[in-house]
């Protein structure tokens, strides 16, 4: 089968991209730059170049369009924030697709929107406020929280505030005034990442792990899978209640009392670690791309440990040493620590040879100076990154 993935820039679009070749598929990849991280796996055959989704998701939709006719596309697969302007114009699109109707996606596409969603469904999330102006920020009393924009990627748009001064800081900073903010109280426990696949309001599979290693921009450097008690349960209610269809993401907090939903993403995230567990998120997700039904799969084991070292690597750069940056290489080469039984999910080089080149020259770079980690993380999300212009379009051209 030809797939076409909508961005070559994003950890998800490398993942997938091992996961179809190693299913036997024909890849090839959108991207608005030459050098993405999906371009270096022997998986991809080609690289079509289209504008900067961030910049104009309109034009990003029409190139896509025209070169999926061209290259005789049989299904384009949305890895990145794609997903809602080819939920948006679905109706306009020339080859098969997996994406939600987009009055579902709206309802969980933007932070406030997720929030009063999930509150709708009475699915458990940190207390929550959202706030329009300055003066309501003096009700908030219990710190630390997260002060977030309706429409970021990434992280890009949440702070975190200690304090009061902090608060008035990061929501003006954020743009308190202009737009409404959610302040989010900072719940008690580890992160760990949900993936979901639903079809038509049926749960298809899903997926927990737990970020053992924070790496560059928060994302995992190394993942546990986990199972919890209660995720089937919820996510079965929440793809009920939206009807939803396709992947669906979420992040949430494991407590004492259970997982707290912080963010909820309608994409696939990652899926490399559900692969390693047993649950094949991408197999599914074609087989709904091609009007099939899969079955529902069983979740998979606790203690499935993967890594991202390019991740690991940048995330030791940030923190700002060489000798960071070498601890971590080292540590993963020799599987020591956290690293113990982790297998690589983004740069798989036994099978992959051109896939160890981003993280060689990520260490060179690294090595020289560690700031180029910023380098690295802006050229990573910015081509595919949602922005509140790049919505009110999408918003615009859909009709609704």
């Amino acid at each position: 089968m030809r797939v076409l993935l909508s961005e070559g820039s994003g950890l998800t679009s490398r993942q997938v991209a091992t996961r179809l070749g190693a299913l036997g598929h024909h890849v090839e990849i959108l991207s608005s730059t030459p050098l993405c991280l999906t371009r270096f796996t022997r998986h991809v055959r080609a690289l079509h170049k289209v504008p900067r989704f961030a910049d104009d998701p309109l034009k990003w939709f029409d190139a896509a369009n025209r070169i999926a006719t061209a290259r005789s596309i049989d299904v384009l697969l949305p890895t990145q924030e794609q997903v809602a302007v080819l939920s948006a114009l679905r109706a306009r699109l020339a080859v098969a697709t997996v994406v939600p109707d987009f009055a579902a996606l709206r309802r969980v596409q933007d932070k406030i929107a997720a929030w009063r969603t999930l509150q709708a469904i009475g699915l458990p999330q940190p207390a929550s406020v959202v706030v329009r102006s300055k003066d309501e920020l003096a009700d908030i009393t219990q710190f630390p929280v997260f002060v977030k924009q309706p429409i970021s990627t990434a992280s890009a748009g949440v702070r975190r505030a200690t304090a009061r001064d902090e608060l008035f800081a990061a929501a003006t900073a954020l743009g308190l005034g202009t737009e409404e903010l959610l302040v989010q109280t900072q719940a008690p426990g580890p992160l760990a990442m949900v993936q979901a696949l639903a079809d038509h309001g049926r749960l298809v599979a899903h997926h927990a792990n737990l970020r053992v290693v924070e790496g560059i921009g928060g994302g995992a450097a190394v993942k546990e899978s986990i199972e919890l008690p209660t995720l089937a349960e919820h996510l079965q209610r929440l793809v009920r209640a939206l009807e939803w269809h396709g992947p669906i993401s979420m992040d949430v907090i494991v407590t004492e009392d259970g997982p707290l939903i912080i963010d909820v993403n309608p994409r696939l995230v990652e899926p490399i670690n559900a692969r390693l567990a047993g649950t094949d998120l991408v197999g599914a997700m074609l087989e709904l791309a091609q009007d099939r039904h899969p079955p529902t799969l069983p979740a998979g084991p606790a203690g499935v440990r993967s890594r991202q070292l390019l991740l690991g690597v940048l995330g030791a750069a940030q923190r700002g040493s060489r000798r960071a940056v070498l601890r971590e290489l080292v540590a993963a080469l020799r599987g020591r620590g956290a690293y113990n039984d982790a297998v690589e999910e983004l740069t798989p080089v036994g099978s992959d040879p051109i896939a160890a080149l981003p993280v060689v020259v990520a260490v060179l770079a690294t090595l020289i100076a560690p700031s180029f980690w910023r380098l690295f993380h802006a050229g990573a999300t910015g081509p595919y990154a949602l922005t509140p212009e790049a919505w009110r379009k999408i918003v615009a051209a859909s009709g609704h």
